[in-house]
């Protein structure tokens, strides 16, 4: 039995066994503009790093907050974080190497700040390329997918998203198959949050992604809420 949610146009099942450990934001939004981000956003950036360098340089991940809860996430799943590391903390690390945050698009790019500034690993995936039920579930053997930026991915006891199509993202690195693309215009974000520090702190970082998508992306939010 599945712990089911209704979005604008896409439903969602969490396997039973992630209840009491992993809560799970989604946000669906549509509309969206994938131009190039202006100077406002650029600053926004800029003050966010500066302030994360400034609090968590040279400190160890198990004194940052977020980055040590979705290690412990991890360790309840029995994924080691040291070869899968979160998305959340594989961002906070290079910004705090000085090498800033990867530019790809308007969407990735607001995305990677939030999940940077709140320490929540989140995927984005293009709407209209999922098809079917969501599953949140622990992969499978022999499960994998092409990555971006990446060669295969294998998913076997991972933390991952599935479609009716089969596994498409992860709290690590998601599949080129729904990939956000200079033609899409239906978003669906999914941030994977440990089960302590859900409740206001996933709300707020939720509303804090649909207000710069509104903002940078012209984005109108279709749906946004949290599963427990």
């Amino acid at each position: 039995m599945s712990l089911q949610a209704h979005t604008h146009g896409l439903k969602l099942a969490v396997e039973e066994s992630l209840r009491g450990v992993l809560s799970i934001g989604m946000l669906e939004a549509e509309e969206v503009k994938l131009g190039p981000l202006g100077p406002e956003f650029a600053a926004e950036r800029d003050r966010v790093i500066e302030r994360l360098v400034g609090l968590y340089s040279g400190k160890q991940p198990a004194d940052i907050p977020g980055v040590a809860e979705t290690r412990a996430l991890f360790h309840q799943l029995d994924i080691d974080p040291t070869k899968h590391r979160p998305s959340n903390e594989a961002l906070l690390r290079r910004v705090l190497q000085g090498k800033g945050l990867p530019s790809v698009n308007a969407a990735v790019d607001v995305c990677n700040l939030c999940s940077l500034e709140h320490q929540l690993p989140l995927g984005l995936y293009d709407g209209e390329l999922v098809r079917g039920t969501i599953h949140v579930r622990v992969g499978r053997e022999n499960e994998s997918y092409p990555g971006i930026r990446k060669q295969r991915v294998h998913l076997a006891g991972r933390l991952l998203l599935a479609d009716d199509d089969g596994p498409f993202g992860a709290p690590t690195s998601d599949s080129t198959r729904t990939a956000v693309s200079s033609s899409t215009r239906h978003l669906l974000v999914v941030l994977f949050c440990p089960i302590d520090r859900a409740g206001q702190h996933l709300s707020a970082t939720l509303e804090h992604i649909a207000e710069l998508l509104t903002r940078f992306c012209g984005a109108s939010i279709l749906s946004a809420r949290v599963l427990q």
